[in-house]
C-alpha cells in the first residue's frame, strides 16, 4: 500500500505577508496551513526520524551571486524553522530531525549555510529541544567546482551517512517504450552511464538512504517556475534526494524533427551545436583536466549559438518529453519502496509544505525573479499539491505533461484519486473549493521556453 487509505487530496492554501522578516508571522502562517490538514494525532510520534527535505537548489541566483540573492531561490530557513519545530514538539522529547538535500552539484554548502544561516537555526532548534537529535546533512557523494558553467575540479564527499538505495524500476518506469533511448542526457558529459541505466526494460535509481529510510518524510520545496517541467514543486523536489543525478534522463538529444527534444526545430546552426557541442562533451569526459581550457571556448560558442537565458537548448521548454518521466520515475520509487531498494509492505506517512512566501517566476528554476506572494500551501499528496500551486500561479495543470501524466501512470500508480476530488481550504475566500473554483490567482511568468504553452487562457481572458 502507497498511502494512509485515509488520505484525500485536500490541500491548504493560506496567505499572509510576503516577507520573513517576522519569523513568528511565518511560523503562524506555517502552523495555520498545517493545522488546516487535519492530521492524525499521531502523524508523528516519539522516537520517529523525521526528514525534512528543503529545496536547497543553488547558494543563489546564477545570474547574480552574492548573499541577497537567495531568498527566491531556496526553501526559506525560516519556513524550515517552523516546520522543525513543529515536528519536535509531536516527538515530545525522543526522535531525530534530520534536514538535508542534495543540492546542484556546483554548488557551495557551506556558502549556502552562511548565507541561510543553517548552523544557527540548527543550534537554536537544539537548545529549545534538547531530547531531539538535530542533523543537517548534505547528501551528495561530490561538489564540483565550476567556471562559467564548465566543471574544472570535483571534490569527493562524505554524502548520506546511510548510504544509498538502488531501486531497479524496470518494467515499471516511465522510460519503458520511449523513443529517446541511447540519446538520454543525465548531468554530465557521460551519456553512456545514463543511457546504461535506462535501455529496454532495465530503469535504474541510486537514492540516498536517508530520506527513504524516513518515518515521516516532509517535502518542503519552493514554488518556482521550471525551465525543464514548467515547475518546480513537490513531485520534482524529489531530484534532491539522489546519490547519483547522472542516473537521472533530463532531456534527449537532438531536435523534434530528430527524435529529441534538446531543440524545439533542427537549423543549420543547432545541428552545429549539436555536432560540436557532443563531441566536446565526449572528448571532455576522458579528459577532466582539460576542462579548464573548454572555458574560454564556450565563451566563444556562446557568442555564436546564443546566451542560455535567451535560446532554448538542453530540453528547457515546453517540448521538453524526457524530464517529467524522470519525476514520475522518482516518486514511484520513493513511494512504493524502501531503504533497501525492497517493495515497502507500510505506508509512508508524507507531509509536503510548501514556501512560496516569496517565490520565483520567469527563467527557473535558478535564475528566476522574485515573486512576492505570500504563501504557503501544505498538502498529503505530491500531485494535489502540485495541481493547486500550478493553479494559482496562473498556469494550466493539464498544459504541464508532469501534471496531466500523473494521472494516467502505467505502472505502480501513487496517485489514488481524480483531479476533481482536490479540494481547497483557504483563509483566503477565493481560493476555496476544487481546482476550477479558486480564482484571485497569480500571474506568473514562465520560463520563456514556455511562454504561451502553460497560461490559463481561459482566467487570463476571464481576469
Amino acid at each position: 500500500m502507497l498511502l494512509h487509505p485515509d488520505i484525500a487530496p485536500n490541500v491548504a492554501a493560506f496567505r499572509g505577508s510576503a516577507d520573513y522578516r517576522d519569523a513568528t508571522a511565518v511560523r503562524q502562517l506555517v502552523v495555520d496551513a498545517l493545522e488546516a490538514l487535519r492530521l492524525d494525532p499521531d502523524f508523528v510520534r516519539p522516537r520517529d526520524r523525521v526528514v525534512l527535505k528543503p529545496n536547497w537548489v543553488k547558494e543563489h541566483d546564477e545570474r547574480r551571486p552574492g548573499p541577497d540573492q537567495w531568498e527566491h531561490i531556496v526553501t526559506h530557513p525560516s519556513v524550515i524553522e517552523a516546520v522543525a519545530r513543529w515536528a519536535a514538539e509531536r516527538l515530545r522529547g525522543s526522535g531525530a530531525v534530520i534536514i538535508c538535500d542534495a543540492p546542484q552539484t556546483d554548488s557551495s554548502f557551506s556558502t549556502l549555510c552562511r548565507y541561510c544561516g543553517l548552523d544557527q537555526m540548527i543550534e537554536r532548534c537544539r537548545r529549545e529541544f534538547p531530547g531531539i537529535d538535530f542533523k543537517l546533512l548534505d547528501l551528495r557523494p561530490e561538489e564540483w567546482t565550476a567556471i562559467d558553467g564548465v566543471t574544472v575540479a570535483r571534490r569527493p564527499l562524505p554524502g548520506d551517512p546511510m548510504g544509498s538505495t538502488h531501486v531497479h524500476l524496470d518494467r515499471a518506469s516511465e522510460f519503458v517504450g520511449f523513443h529517446g533511448e541511447g540519446k538520454l542526457y543525465g548531468a554530465s558529459y557521460n551519456m553512456a552511464e545514463t543511457n546504461a541505466k535506462h535501455s529496454g526494460t532495465r530503469h535504474e535509481y541510486l537514492l540516498c538512504r536517508t530520506p527513504m529510510e524516513a518515518d515521516v518524510f516532509i517535502n518542503l520545496p519552493k514554488l518556482k517556475t521550471h525551465k525543464k517541467v514548467g515547475l518546480t514543486c513537490a513531485l520534482k523536489n524529489l531530484v534532491g534526494i539522489n546519490a547519483n543525478k547522472n542516473w537521472l534522463p533530463h532531456h534527449t538529444e537532438g531536435a523534434l524533427e530528430q527524435g529529441g527534444d534538446q531543440f524545439p526545430v533542427a537549423t543549420v546552426k543547432t545541428r552545429f551545436e549539436h555536432s560540436w557541442m557532443g563531441a566536446a562533451k565526449r572528448w571532455l569526459k576522458n579528459r577532466p583536466g582539460a576542462s579548464r581550457w573548454f572555458v574560454p571556448v564556450k565563451k566563444m560558442g556562446r557568442l555564436f549559438f546564443g546566451e542560455t537565458q535567451k535560446v532554448v537548448r538542453s530540453g528547457n521548454w515546453h517540448g521538453n518529453d524526457t524530464c517529467w518521466r524522470m519525476v514520475l520515475d522518482l516518486n514511484k520509487c520513493f513511494f512504493f519502496f524502501d531503504g533497501a531498494g525492497s517493495r515497502r509492505s507500510e505506508p509512508r506517512r508524507y507531509l509536503t509544505l510548501v514556501d512560496g512566501i516569496i517565490a520565483g517566476e520567469g527563467n527557473g528554476p535558478m535564475a528566476a525573479d522574485p515573486k512576492a506572494c505570500g504563501v504557503i500551501l501544505a498538502g498529503r499528496h505530491p500531485v494535489a499539491v502540485d495541481c493547486v500551486a500550478a493553479t494559482l500561479m496562473g498556469f494550466d495543470w493539464q498544459r504541464l505533461r508532469l501534471l496531466r501524466e500523473s494521472f494516467h501512470v502505467r505502472e505502480l500508480d501513487f496517485v489514488p484519486f481524480r483531479p476533481e476530488a482536490v479540494r481547497v481550504t483557504s483563509n483566503h475566500g477565493p481560493w476555496n473549493g476544487s481546482l476550477e473554483q479558486m480564482d484571485e490567482l497569480f500571474q506568473f511568468r514562465p520560463h520563456f521556453g514556455w511562454i504561451g504553452a502553460i497560461e490559463n487562457k481561459r482566467r487570463m481572458l476571464a481576469a
